[in-house]
């Protein structure tokens, strides 16, 4: 735990009613902007009501103080709509601060195209950690505590492990249901395989990366810059581990949709040899991905 965190603490002890904020603070938007005819105070209401869900809800037993509240947003994009019953894609989005900068770096950014669910205007938005209602708070539960313990792993080896235990007790809980999205052997990409990466043999190595990498490498920046990014860039190689044991693994596009442009951006103050091996190694990682990494073959 960082000292600004654990004074924060120590303060709440003194003064209870200091940290009463709740861990989150989402954007969600609606967008029915496909759905022609449509009255479209229900995607108007819908975006409020979860809003209020994600938000006003305690989703651990952690104390946060308002300004350590997770910065994330979910957007919705509804393709087909027929009375009560909706589907199309959802986008999640987190963020963290760096330490001693006004540096925000990107810790998830997903793209669920497998998303279908039922909603009544008005009705109210429930979740039981035991029970799923349905699959609209079932899916948003889940990338919460996705967003959760990534964001912790952020900050301690491994500190996000029972948050991510958390999104797999809701995986296997919609074994039971009809909704698409959350079956093994589905998809490489649905909820049920992030689950099962965070999870299995291979993901030590990349959580144990995502710590170095946030911790002792961004967050070092500010006050070495080359320390912090020699750090980093040392990690990376983990991620060759992971390729290996999981060529498939969909933490390497997870990866890359949160981090290769920030990595790339890193590298830009390294040193020509630096960028080079740089270069090689994210190049066999990510082959489709050249013109991304191209700035790194630059002198």
């Amino acid at each position: 735990m960082n000292k600004l965190k654990a004074l924060l603490l120590s303060i709440a002890f003194l003064v209870p009613n200091l940290c009463v904020a709740q861990e989150l603070n989402a954007r969600v938007t609606v967008n029915g902007d496909r759905i022609a005819n449509a009255d479209k105070s229900v995607f108007t209401t819908l975006q409020n009501a979860l809003t209020e869900f994600i938000n006003n809800r305690r989703w651990t037993d952690a104390t946060f103080a308002v300004n350590e509240r997770i910065d994330c947003s979910m957007t919705i994009i509804v393709t087909e709509m027929e009375n009560e019953s909706f589907k199309g894609e959802i986008q999640i989005q987190s963020r963290r601060p760096v330490y001693n900068s006004s540096y925000t770096t990107t810790l998830l950014n997903f793209r669920d195209q497998d998303f279908d669910f039922e909603y009544l205007e008005g009705e109210p938005l429930e979740y039981q950690e035991n029970m799923l209602t349905g699959n609209l708070t079932a899916t948003v539960a889940f990338y919460i505590y996705i967003i959760l313990g990534l964001d912790f792993d952020s900050f301690s080896p491994l500190g996000g492990t029972a948050y991510i235990q958390q999104a797999q007790q809701i995986v296997n809980l919609a074994q039971s249901q009809s909704w698409s999205g959350w079956k093994a052997f589905e998809s490489t990409r649905n909820k049920h395989a992030v689950a099962t990466a965070l999870q299995d043999n291979a993901s030590e190595a990349f959580r144990n990366l995502w710590y170095t990498y946030h911790r002792r490498g961004l967050d070092e920046m500010a006050a070495n810059a080359a320390r912090g990014r020699t750090t980093l860039i040392e990690a990376l190689p983990a991620l060759q581990d992971v390729k290996s044991a999981r060529p498939t693994s969909i933490l390497l596009q997870m990866f890359a949709d949160a981090k290769l442009d920030e990595i790339v951006q890193i590298y830009s103050e390294a040193t020509a040899q630096e960028r080079q091996a740089g270069y090689k190694l994210l190049q066999e990682i990510y082959p489709a991905e050249t013109n991304r990494l191209e700035a790194l073959q630059k002198n």
